[in-house]
């Protein structure tokens, strides 16, 4: 029920709260109303797959301490399916929203091709058992009833998984610098490439401290589980989401940890949670409450500028709303002007200018 629910939450938030609605209206932004559902099908089928899939293993990770990898596959594909696809509708766009998540130029696309190549390698390398898979014997460590267990290899674990990590970053690399300052491209690679961009990028942050925290304290920092996870959200929400949604999801943490502290003062009893829900909670706060996102962003990090849902050309007029445009042609306009800037778009939620010093 809970399910449905959010379902619901996602349509009436995406198509049907007036677009001037203060705070509600600005969620999800204007191209989702001015598309309607069936020009931005492919894209809500994207977010109803992330809700579902969030809601799936945040239930199994907080019972069992593990997180099927089926469904945040389930999630990657259906997000790179949804990129394709929503790039040869016919669609409106409004001078504030081209895409729902932003879109990047040639050398950030080149760089997301080479580090999914790079996945490919490395999957295949595990799969044909050249490299073998980490914490294979993780089982053996496990006691009676016990979830989780003492495992004392964890340093020469993470061996094998820098290794499976080297050619995604080569790849990455590789990409990165044979498409450098090479334009922008048409905007089905932009979205493509946008999606596999936020893949690597949540993956990425999470793996990276795995492997540093494991490291460094001498046992597993997070799971596997938890990579693949924001891998996902990152595969349909873009690459700048898991950015914030990785530094929101301790928060999450700490309140748990103080609430279960304050109610086991007072009798009950609470079980530990693995990190995954945490990860959870702080998506589902960044995709419903984006306006005080971004509020508390300008206010903690007033020097440092969220990038824009998309790019575009204030010097040149843009197509109005109500006019349909071919993903082509927006291409083709975006490659005649050249480089596109940031947009800025006024909120209900103002920000006052914090003082800078003298002058």
């Amino acid at each position: 029920m809970f399910t449905a629910v959010l379902f619901l939450l996602c349509y009436v938030l995406c198509y049907w709260v007036p677009e001037s609605a203060p705070f509600f209206g600005e969620i999800f932004g204007p191209w989702w109303h001015v598309n309607g559902i069936i020009n931005s099908l492919p894209m809500f089928l994207a977010l109803l797959t992330l809700v579902a899939g969030l809601l799936a293993m945040t239930m199994i990770d907080a019972r069992t301490f593990t997180i099927p990898i089926q469904i945040p596959l389930c999630m990657t594909l259906v997000a790179f399916a949804a990129a394709i696809v929503q790039s040869w509708i016919m669609m409106r766009h409004t001078p504030d929203q081209v895409w729902p998540y932003p879109l990047i130029d040639w050398t950030w696309a080149g760089a997301a091709f080479g580090g999914m190549i790079g996945v490919i390698v490395a999957t295949a390398l595990l799969r044909c058992r050249i490299v073998a898979y980490s914490f294979a014997d993780y089982e053996e460590y496990i006691q009676g009833d016990d979830v989780l267990a003492v495992y004392p290899h964890a340093r020469r674990e993470m061996v094998k998984e820098l290794i499976v990590v080297l050619p995604i970053v080569l790849g990455f690399i590789l990409g990165w610098v044979l498409c450098y300052e090479r334009g922008m491209p048409s905007l089905a690679v932009q979205g493509i490439a946008g999606s596999m961009l936020g893949y690597l990028v949540g993956g990425g942050l999470v793996w990276g401290i795995r492997i540093v925290g494991t490291l460094g304290f001498g046992k597993e920092a997070m799971g596997l589980g938890d990579v693949h996870l924001l891998a996902g959200v990152g595969a349909v929400l873009g690459w700048w989401d898991p950015i914030l949604i990785f530094f929101i999801a301790p928060f999450s943490g700490l309140l748990f940890v103080a609430v279960s502290s304050l109610l086991e003062k007072m009798g009950k009893q609470f079980k530990e949670i693995p990190y995954g829900p945490h990860l959870a909670v702080a998506t589902l706060i960044v995709v419903f409450c984006r306006p005080a996102v971004d509020w508390v962003w300008s206010v903690a990090m007033p020097s440092v500028q969220m990038p824009s849902i998309q790019k575009i050309q204030p010097s040149h007029p843009t197509v109005d709303a109500s006019t349909d445009v071919t993903p082509r042609a927006i291409s083709e306009t975006q490659l005649l002007w050249g480089d596109l800037t940031y947009g800025e778009k006024a909120v209900s939620i103002h920000v006052t200018p914090l003082p800078v010093g003298y002058g």
